[in-house]
C-alpha cells in the first residue's frame, strides 16, 4: 500500500505549486490561517506546519504584525551563487540591520526638517532611480543607495549623512539583484520598490515624521527579509562568529593609527 502524505505536506506542496506557477506572486500575502483551514479542510496545526515548511525553504517571509508574504527570493533549485557572494551574506544582513537602526530616524528627521527644495530633490532622485529598471543580473542589490543618501542629507545631521556616506563603498558592491529576483518578475519587483519609495517621499513632503519612519522601516525590513530568505535558501547562517568576523573586517581601516605629519 502507498503511504499517504501527511496533511501538512499536502498543504505545503499545494501552496508551493501556487507560488511556482505564479498564482501567488512575489510580495503577495498568504491567506489567513482561517482561510487556509477552510480551503484545505484541515486544522490550524496542519496549516502552521505547512507554512513553517515554506518559511524554512525561503518561499515565504513574515512581516511583523501583517502575516506571511511570498518571498522574492528564488528557490534553491532555480539559482546558484558564487562562493564570494555567499560569503558576503552575513555582512550584508548585519549592514542592513545597522541601516535599519539609523535610516528610520533619518527619514523622520528629514520629514521634519527638510526644505521644499530638498523635498523636490529627493522626489527627483527617486524618480530617476526607479525609472532605470535594469536587468537584475547586472544591477547591484543596493541600487537605490543614492536615494537613501539624499534623505540622510536633508535630515540636517552631518553625523548621519557622513556615516552612511562612509558605509557606501562597503554596502553597495554586495551582489547582484538577480540573486533575489527572477528576470521574469523584475517588473513587479521594481513596481513594489517604487511604491515603498513613494510612501517614504509622500510622508517627507507632508512633513509627517511618524509616517516617514514607518515607511522607511517597512522598506528596509522588506530588504532585510529578502536577504535573510536568500541566506536560508542557500544554507548560509549568520552565526555570532561570522558576524564578529565580518565586523572586524569591515572596520579594520577605522582601527589603523592616523598618519603623522612631517
Amino acid at each position: 500500500m502507498t503511504k499517504r502524505k501527511p496533511l501538512s505536506t499536502v498543504v505545503a506542496e499545494s501552496l508551493s505549486e501556487k507560488i511556482r506557477s505564479g498564482r501567488l506572486l512575489p510580495g503577495a500575502q498568504l491567506p489567513t490561517e482561517a482561510e487556509l483551514c477552510a480551503e484545505y479542510d484541515v486544522s490550524r496545526t496542519v496549516v502552521r506546519e505547512a507554512v513553517a515548511r515554506l518559511r524554512s525553504e525561503g518561499m515565504v517571509v513574515p512581516q511583523q504584525g501583517r502575516g506571511m508574504f511570498v518571498s522574492e527570493t528564488p528557490a534553491p533549485r532555480n539559482f546558484s551563487i558564487p562562493d564570494e557572494a555567499l560569503r558576503t551574506l552575513p555582512e550584508t544582513i548585519a549592514l542592513l540591520e545597522l541601516r535599519l537602526s539609523v535610516e528610520v530616524e533619518s527619514a523622520g528627521l528629514c520629514a521634519e526638517r527638510r526644505s521644499d527644495a530638498e523635498a523636490g530633490a529627493i522626489r527627483a532622485v527617486m524618480e530617476q532611480v526607479d525609472a532605470q529598471q535594469a536587468d537584475p543580473a547586472v544591477v547591484q542589490i543596493h541600487y537605490d543607495y543614492d536615494f537613501h543618501l539624499a534623505i540622510a542629507k536633508a535630515a540636517r545631521n552631518e553625523f548621519i549623512h557622513g556615516f552612511l556616506a562612509y558605509l557606501r563603498p562597503m554596502i553597495v558592491p554586495r551582489f547582484q539583484l538577480g540573486y533575489v529576483v527572477e528576470p521574469e518578475l523584475k517588473d513587479s519587483y521594481y513596481a513594489r520598490i517604487h511604491n515603498e519609495h513613494k510612501a517614504i517621499v509622500d510622508a517627507i513632503e507632508r512633513q509627517d515624521g511618524r509616517a516617514a519612519r514607518q515607511a522607511m522601516r517597512k522598506h528596509l525590513h522588506n530588504s532585510l527579509g529578502r536577504v535573510r530568505a536568500l541566506a536560508r535558501a542557500s544554507g548560509v547562517e549568520a552565526t555570532d562568529a561570522e558576524q564578529k568576523a565580518a565586523a572586524a573586517s569591515l572596520f579594520t581601516e577605522m582601527n589603523k593609527p592616523m598618519p603623522t605629519a612631517g
